[in-house]
Order: C-alpha cells, then structure tokens, then sequence
C-alpha cells in the first residue's frame, strides 16, 4: 500500500508540472527592440500587461520630443511618442502573450503574440489575419 501512495504521489507531482510547462513564461523588464532604437518597459496595467516606449537607443527626427505623428486618429498626433503604450492587453494563452501592439512608424495596430524563449529573448510576432512577421527582444541592460 505505501509503494502504491508513493507511485500515485509522484504522478500527481509530475501532473502538477505539466501545465507549468505549457503556461506563458514572464515577459515583464526592459527589452530592446530588435532595430536596437527603444527600449521598451513590459509591466502589469490592470489584468493585462503593456509596454511603453521607455528610452530611445536611436533618436527619431524630433528627438525626445517626437510626436505620434503617423497616428490615424488626429486626435494623438500631437502626443510625444517616448513614455507611449505600444503593448496593449497582454494576457497569457497557453506559452504565449496575445494582445495588441501599436507601430508608431506607420500608425497601424497589429495583434500581438509574444513568448520568451529558452534563450531568454522574447519573440514578438505582429500579425494580419494569418500574415505575420516576427523580431526578436533582447532584455535590456
């Protein structure tokens, strides 16, 4: 009896490890992006995680004081875009992050999926329907 608890105690220990195995890896820090022009900061806003432009690695035309201007919405146009969200709803799904992810280059809004990977990178994929196009984050220093 006591081998039979002590087998049944090591498959409920290895089930536990399961799920762990296939939940989203933390994703929260400084990343560079893969231009190695910003840096992003990855952090919890209400149930979610965002991203906001923290630094820039490369200054844009304006500088610090670069505005949204490629936004659609005129309305944002004047906004600077260094401290701006670009992540937007970030939730784990299965061993990825989907939300959203803004492109202040050409104003478009993509979804997002992100996942860290082995190597401690993230993998972010901006994607249309099924067409994507993925970079690769390193963590900042």
């Amino acid at each position: 009896m006591k081998k039979q608890a002590g087998v049944l105690a090591a498959v409920l220990g290895l089930a536990a490890l399961v799920p762990a195995a296939f939940a989203a890896q933390p994703i929260t820090g400084r990343w560079v992006t893969a231009e190695k022009d910003a840096v992003v900061a990855i952090a919890p806003c209400g149930k979610a995680l965002c991203g906001r432009i923290e630094k820039f690695l490369v200054p844009p035309p304006g500088g610090n004081d670069q505005r949204d201007v490629n936004n659609p919405d005129a309305a944002k146009r004047t906004r600077k875009l260094l401290g701006i969200t670009i992540l937007t709803g970030l939730v784990a799904d299965g061993d990825v992050w989907s939300g959203k992810v803004y492109d202040p280059k050409n104003g478009k809004t993509y979804t997002a999926y992100v996942r860290r990977k082995p190597d401690g990178t993230l993998e972010m994929k901006g994607c249309v329907g099924p067409f994507c196009q993925a970079q690769v984050w390193k963590k900042a220093g």
